[in-house]
Parts: structure tokens; C-alpha cells; sequence
């Protein structure tokens, strides 16, 4: 082969790779580009009305995605059970029917037992004591549950304790539960209720109103902030507050979903998710505070049980404990050591 030759076979190889290299190069720039101005909408669905304080909440998530995202993420948020349900949302949210749903623990209960551990009576104290449990391993424990599920927890959504309120006549002590029919909204409510001395009925949270004003209950358990929002005034005169459970919401989202998004759009998501739990967090005891002062200028008689008088209401309930940790496990028994220590 000539001198000539070589170079020219040289030459050739060179330009063969320089291609390659710019081929590649373009290719590669071309597909970053894309994946930056692809807009994503993101499915987002619960059952609370619009006035609803965690309803509120969602609306400021969906706005702070899209101004993080500068309008390239969309949450569409369908609420008020346009969609689903709270029975119907986790099997949406699990085969990914939505992309995203707003749920209470008692509804996740029934695929996750462990999550019945925010409604076990009496073992949140105070309002901050919820909030150190689940950022002290509690909401690590049962997002690695929730992921064998095929979702994953995008908000802890503090609610705010949950009451109890009837149609029929004042509530002082757990006597006075004898013969009522109270609305549970999940397993360890309806427990909670059989054990003080009531019939629990099992029901979603958009029936109550009609059930409870054609007698087909007496009354049911949940927060001021719900009792306010769905007119609960108009048909139970007697508000117990009790503060015996604590029933999380979660906003969840299908894994595969989830997973879709790039890390620059997860990791927009899941700072929005961050701020709105903090500012949850913050307005929790208000909101039930101001809902409840609503309740009684609409006309309900309101009793709060006293200090003194809960160790009463404690050992009534206190079989719900052991019952929690029968469905739960070796995990409901790690849960609740994690959230007396709180």
C-alpha cells in the first residue's frame, strides 16, 4: 500500500467517526430539548368540597407546580367526587385510572391495615405530636407500604382531629353513645364507635347528609372543618369534641406516573408537595378552631370533654390498641411505639 493509500484510508476513518461523534452529539441535544418543553398534565382527583381547607390546599399545589414548572406541569384538579369517590379512589389511584387522588387513611386502611394507626383512639395528644410521628419514621414506614402498592405519597395532609356529632341528644360520657347508629368512615372508626357503646354503619362521606336526615343513622365521627362544609349544622344538633383520632389525608400518586415524569419535574413536584404540607401543617388546629365556632353560631350545641373526664373515654377504647395490632402486625405494634415516644 502507498503512502498515499494510508493517509487516504486514515483520512476516511477519521471522517467515518467525526460523523458518528456529531451524529450522536446532535441526537443527544436534540432529545434534552424535547424533554425540557414537553408539557405535562397531571391528573389530580378527591372528594372534599371546594371550600374545604385541604381542598384549598390542593389548589395552592397546583399553583405552585405550574410557577416552579413556569407553566410547563399542570396538575387538573377534579374535585368533590367528579371522578371518584373516597371508596373508589385507591383502586383508581393503584391501576392508574388517575395519576393522582386526595384520600383519608381509613379509606387506605382497607389494602394498608398499618394505616389505620392515625385512628386509633387517643394516641395522638396534641396536634405536633402527629406531625414529629410521621416525620419520626411513621410516614417513611408506611410510604415504603404504600409503594408495594404501587403508589407513593406525594403529601401528608393534616386534617385535624375528628368529633363525634348526632341528631338525638348530647354525648358527655361513653354511656351516651347507647343506641346510636354513627356513619364510621373506615375500619378503626367503625371499632371505635362498637366500642363505646354505638352500632358503626359504613358509608362514603358524600351519603352521610341524606342518611343521617332520613334516619338511616344518628349521626357520625369527623372533623369540624367537614361538619361545617357539608352542612352537617342542618341535620345533628350535638357536637362531642373529643379529639380521638387523627385521621391523615394523603394525597397519593400512581408509581408508574410518578416514575414517568423526568427528575427535574419530580423534583418540582415534590417541592410544591413540600410547602403545601408545611403550610397544612401551620393552619390545621385553626381551621378546626374556626369551623367549630361556625358550628355553633349555626345553632349546635357543643360539649368538650374535659381533661379530667378522658381517662373514662381511654379505657373504653383502649381494646381498639389491640386491635389495630392484630390487623397490622409486627409493623402496627412499631408504629405505635414510634408515636408514644413522640
Amino acid at each position: 500500500m502507498t503512502t498515499a493509500s494510508k493517509w487516504s484510508k486514515k483520512l476516511f476513518v477519521f471522517s467515518v467517526v467525526c460523523v458518528l461523534a456529531l451524529t450522536a452529539g446532535c441526537g443527544g441535544k436534540k432529545e434534552t430539548k424535547n424533554a425540557a418543553a414537553e408539557k405535562v398534565t397531571i391528573k389530580l382527583a378527591h372528594n372534599l368540597p371546594t371550600a374545604h381547607p385541604l381542598a384549598k390546599g390542593m389548589e395552592s399545589f397546583q399553583k405552585k407546580v405550574s410557577d416552579k414548572s413556569k407553566g410547563m406541569m399542570t396538575i387538573a384538579i377534579y374535585p368533590s367526587g367528579q371522578l371518584y369517590n373516597d371508596k373508589s379512589m385507591n383502586d383508581a389511584i393503584m391501576s392508574g385510572g388517575i395519576d393522582m387522588g386526595l384520600n383519608t387513611v381509613g379509606r387506605w386502611s382497607s389494602v394498608i391495615p398499618a394505616m389505620e394507626v392515625f385512628d386509633v383512639p387517643f394516641l395522638f395528644p396534641s396536634y405536633d405530636k402527629v406531625d414529629k410521628a410521621i416525620d419520626g419514621g411513621l410516614g417513611e414506614k408506611l410510604g415504603s407500604e404504600m409503594k408495594k402498592k404501587g403508589v407513593r405519597p406525594i403529601i401528608w395532609a393534616d386534617y385535624g382531629f375528628v368529633q363525634f356529632a348526632n341528631s338525638k341528644n348530647a354525648i358527655k360520657k361513653p354511656a351516651d353513645f347507647e343506641g346510636l347508629k354513627l356513619r364510621g368512615y373506615g375500619e378503626m372508626p367503625s371499632e371505635t364507635i362498637k366500642a363505646l357503646g354505638a352500632a358503626p354503619v359504613t358509608m362514603g362521606s358524600g351519603e352521610v347528609y341524606m342518611a343521617i336526615q332520613r334516619g338511616v343513622v344518628d349521626g357520625q365521627t369527623s372533623g369540624t372543618t367537614a361538619m361545617y362544609d357539608r352542612k352537617m349544622f342542618e341535620v345533628t344538633k350535638y357536637l362531642t369534641v373529643t379529639n380521638h383520632a387523627y385521621p391523615e389525608f394523603i394525597l397519593a400518586m400512581n408509581d408508574k406516573a410518578f416514575q414517568k415524569l423526568s427528575g427535574e419535574q419530580q423534583k418540582i413536584l415534590m417541592d410544591a408537595a413540600n410547602e403545601v404540607r408545611d403550610d397544612l401543617r401551620k393552619s390545621a388546629k385553626d381551621e378546626d378552631l374556626k369551623a367549630l365556632d361556625k358550628l355553633k353560631e349555626k345553632g349546635m350545641e357543643v360539649y368538650v370533654v374535659p381533661e379530667t373526664d378522658l381517662a373514662e373515654w381511654r379505657t373504653a377504647t383502649k381494646p381498639c390498641w389491640d386491635i389495630f395490632v392484630k390487623h397490622a402486625g409486627a409493623l402496627g405494634q412499631e408504629l405505635i411505639d414510634i408515636c408514644v415516644k413522640q
